[in-house]
């Protein structure tokens, strides 16, 4: 079985001021997502990322929330990690076996930050790990566009990182 995991989907990265691309489509996909992990029995996690106290994205900021976007229904588990790979310094791997889950879907954002290391750090748990092509997003750069960098992530972390699946072609 494989849990699904949505990465950082909060206010102040969503909605603030750099604009993920293609927000809308995502949101959408993670939602489709939401609802067949559901129908499968699936666990679902989400991770919101925190900084320290005093930051902007303090534990109980309103910019660490959850977007109010996303088809939640409350069985879900919502943690809180204060690095960019979701498995370190949390009890993310625990978890994940305690209900079983010999794999984790990543999603969520960014691309190149918290997707990244922890599709890196998931295979190296001994999960298996599945990226979903069309299921993460990230802002601009000054050196490159966020669709470049989603693609050049999808093709460099397929194989020895993570399987990589479009969400339509994926199952729980």
């Amino acid at each position: 079985m494989h849990a699904l995991l949505i990465l950082d989907m909060q206010v102040g990265l969503f909605h603030g001021p750099e604009k993920p691309w293609a927000g809308e489509a995502l949101l959408n996909t993670l939602n489709g997502l939401l609802i067949k992990a559901r129908k499968a029995g699936a666990p679902i996690f989400l991770a919101r990322h925190v900084g320290p106290p005093g930051s902007p994205i303090e534990p109980g900021s309103p910019l660490t929330q959850l977007v109010p976007e996303l088809l939640l229904e409350g069985a879900e588990v919502i943690f809180e990690k204060s690095r960019p790979n979701a498995f370190t310094m949390t009890d993310l791997a625990n978890r994940l076996k305690a209900c079983g889950a010999e794999g984790v879907v990543i999603t969520g954002m960014k691309t190149q930050y918290c997707v990244d290391s922890t599709c890196r750090a998931a295979r190296d748990l001994g999960f298996d790990a599945v990226l979903i092509a069309d299921g993460h997003t990230c802002a601009d750069t000054s050196d490159l566009k966020a669709d470049l960098i989603v693609a050049h992530h999808n093709t460099t972390l397929a194989g020895p990182f993570c399987r990589v699946v479009y969400a339509q072609e994926w199952y729980f």
